[in-house]
């Protein structure tokens, strides 16, 4: 179970509870140090390196506190996309939002953050369970959810509040997915390997050519007879909001967790390929995510300005998934250091084979660790994978010196008692 040291902050979209009144409370004087429109005017005069322009240079370790504060809030959207989807296998609606677009982030819990939802998200699965009375399956009648192959998956949102933009420096557009949540979107994970990501249309550079998990990109591109693929979907409305807003300041902040942190990065790599020369800033905030791809497509991500950040909770074994991590000696952030634990036989056969487990990560990565924050009692593995445990560890991480900040001031306690005792 996790206990909390406290409810997470929102100072931008905060969480409201619905038929609740909000208390006020006491305005606390500003700090000495930084009063809260100074902290605004960093926040927008520096945006584009929380974004990650500048690979968050000096702000991971230990993590500067409005990197926090942006983490955090960009994770409550993920909440949020959790929060709408229906989950019930026996309701009418599963699989589908059950807040119309409008109202979405309010019924969610967000209240105030400056953003309206400009378009629902569905991925459909590539698979098809086999019919009735088909080979093996003669007699086989699956339930209706079973065999769902579409099904909302996120949203798009765009910051419209002016003040909000002010805050932030830009306007900011937001894809927002959420992890596994149908039995074919589960079969879809299963599929690991690796398959290339323009067919056979090229696309191959000096590292050959950009190859991605099956499953995932599946997710991405397949479509329904009535419904756009994920990928169309995004490129339809990214057009849309560039021809709009594309004279200002713009950036697209994709997050998602586990599977939605997959397909997030999917969708950075597509809208650069899609909007070459044209695409603004795009940022990937990955809660939890598996590998998606090998290393042509990392170089690819990398060439085109992707800013990549990695949320991963080291007990959690879904970000050490799908297949074998075997490159940690390119000296780029980030890379696993239990590369180094493969038999160098087997290292030596998958480095000079296409084999379908060569997988690299991407990105910059912010290493947390279930284990040592004080708050978390139970480790399992689901606990460790939950978006709320990725939230506590984020809300809770100092450093890597010193991980927690319950740990920070057991330590400053320490040493001020061995200083008055000297």
């Amino acid at each position: 179970m996790i206990s909390s040291p406290g409810k997470l902050r929102r100072n931008h979209g905060t969480r409201c509870s619905k038929g609740t009144p909000r208390l006020k409370r006491k305005a606390s004087p500003p700090s000495r140090e930084t009063s809260p429109d100074s902290k605004n005017a960093k926040l927008s005069k520096k945006w584009m390196n929380y974004q990650g322009v500048n690979g968050w240079e000096g702000l991971l370790d230990p993590l500067d506190d409005d990197l926090r504060r942006e983490i955090l809030r960009y994770g409550h959207f993920v909440e949020a996309a959790y929060d709408s989807f229906d989950f019930d296998p026996s309701s009418p609606t599963y699989a589908t939002c059950k807040h119309p677009r409008s109202s979405l982030l309010r019924r969610s819990g967000i209240c105030g953050s400056g953003y309206r939802v400009t378009r629902n998200l569905y991925a459909t699965c590539g698979v098809e369970l086999p019919s009735c009375g088909g080979g093996g399956w003669s007699g086989v009648k699956f339930p209706g959810w079973v065999s769902t192959r579409s099904s909302w998956v996120g949203f798009m949102a765009v910051c419209h509040d002016n003040r909000e933009i002010s805050r932030l420096g830009r306007r900011d557009v937001v894809i927002a997915l959420r992890g596994t949540g149908t039995c074919l979107e589960w079969v879809e994970n299963m599929r690991t390997k690796l398959t290339c990501v323009h067919g056979n249309d090229g696309g191959s550079g000096a590292y050959g050519e950009p190859m991605v998990q099956s499953g995932f990109l599946s997710l991405f591109t397949s479509k329904a007879t009535t419904r756009l693929s994920l990928r169309d979907t995004i490129r339809e409305e990214v057009g849309t909001i560039i021809k709009m807003y594309g004279g200002k300041p713009l950036s697209f902040t994709l997050t998602g967790h586990s599977l939605g942190a997959a397909l997030a990065t999917l969708t950075a790599y597509d809208i650069h390929d899609a909007f070459e020369g044209f695409a603004p800033t795009v940022t990937v905030l990955s809660f939890g995510g598996p590998r998606v791809g090998n290393m042509s497509f990392r170089y690819r991500l990398e060439e085109t300005g992707t800013n990549v950040l990695r949320i991963v909770n080291t007990d959690d074994p879904v970000t050490k998934v799908p297949g074998i991590l075997v490159d940690g000696s390119s000296g780029i952030p980030g890379e696993d250091a239990a590369a180094g634990m493969v038999p160098g036989w087997l290292r030596q056969r998958v480095l000079h084979d296409s084999s379908r487990w060569r997988y690299v990560d991407v990105g910059r990565e912010l290493r947390l660790s279930s284990k040592e924050c004080p708050y978390i009692c139970d480790v399992s593995m689901t606990t460790c994978h939950d978006m709320k445990t990725y939230l506590n560890l984020v809300s809770g991480f100092v450093s890597s010196k010193c991980p927690f900040r319950a740990t920070a001031k057991k330590v400053l306690r320490m040493h001020r008692c061995r200083h008055d005792l000297m």
